[in-house]
């Protein structure tokens, strides 16, 4: 019988499982040898190939000595409530609803972004996170620096030696949207011009004078990740939600591809950036905006 194939959750509570195994000083043939289980029955479980059932897990982690919230956490991501694309409830708090989301992005081969509204995480500037992030009701005040070193550090993926290929799509209103004032907007905007020449990085402006587009539903990243099927992650104020049924991914390629066909070209989308930070922008002594 064949292994099925990794579910989100199950490949989260592989790599769960190993790190606690790791901590805890175990190699996955002591961890057969402690649970009396085969050794193909540990690595099915952490590769995500396996899911794990509640008896399974806790077992696992009573070996482990994890407690607490991380036991928590790891238990429900148990085969017991396995299913086909899954929100992680987060309320106000940070890191727990990009947690998978990080991850995925560390494997990943490709990512495609469109935002219709703000610059995409991965390519906003400290002042420009910082400045979105403290408007948001529900973060609190003592928290904001903490989410924009986090949004921050995701940075990294596009610096490393072996990036994944990015194409980054976004809606011209993002430009005109004085976030933070001028100062911020200008430097935010000369940041996506250097970004955009870096070759495995596409990014392409939706011109607000096509009107109606494919990417009006709302913003969403998909990912092509290493070893696991593709997925699609949508965010919400309370919550996250990851897609990967078949059906799904195609909805979304669809997007896409009809994107890659409205959208201004890479000369072009410079073109437009440097523009609107020349009209909008140019003074940048102007910082008074709040938003």
């Amino acid at each position: 019988m064949h292994d099925r194939e990794p579910t989100i959750r199950s490949r989260e509570l592989g790599d769960g499982l190993r790190k606690a195994m790791e901590y805890a000083g175990f190699t996955a043939t002591g961890m057969a040898r402690e649970l009396d289980w085969s050794a193909s029955r540990v690595s099915r479980l952490l590769s995500g190939k396996r899911g794990g059932s509640g008896v399974d897990v806790a077992a696992f982690l009573a070996v482990c000595g994890v407690k607490g919230r991380e036991r928590a956490r790891l238990m429900a991501l148990t085969a017991d409530h396995e299913r086909q694309g899954w929100h992680q409830q987060h309320g106000s708090t940070l890191p727990k609803q990009v947690r998978t989301l990080i991850d995925h992005e560390k494997r990943a081969i490709a990512i495609s972004e469109y935002q219709g509204t703000l610059v995409p995480g991965l390519l906003q500037t400290g002042d420009y996170a910082r400045a979105v992030i403290s408007r948001n009701v529900n973060v609190p005040d003592e928290e904001v620096e903490d989410r924009v070193e986090a949004r921050l550090a995701r940075h990294s993926l596009i610096s490393r030696d072996l990036p994944p290929k990015f194409a980054f799509f976004l809606h011209e209103f993002v430009l005109r949207t004085p976030v933070g004032g001028s100062m911020v907007m200008s430097d935010q905007l000369h940041s996506l011009i250097r970004m955009s020449v870096r070759p495995y990085l596409t990014l392409r402006v939706v011109p607000a004078a096509i009107g109606a587009h494919a990417g009006m539903s709302g913003q969403f990243m998909l990912l092509d990740v290493l070893d696991f099927k593709p997925i699609v992650y949508l965010e919400s104020e309370t919550s996250s939600l990851f897609l990967e049924t078949p059906i799904e991914i195609d909805a979304y390629r669809n997007v896409l591809a009809a994107m890659e066909t409205t959208a201004l070209d890479e000369g072009q989308s410079r073109d437009l950036i440097a523009d609107v930070a020349t009209e909008l922008y140019a003074d940048r002594g102007d910082d008074d905006d709040r938003a």
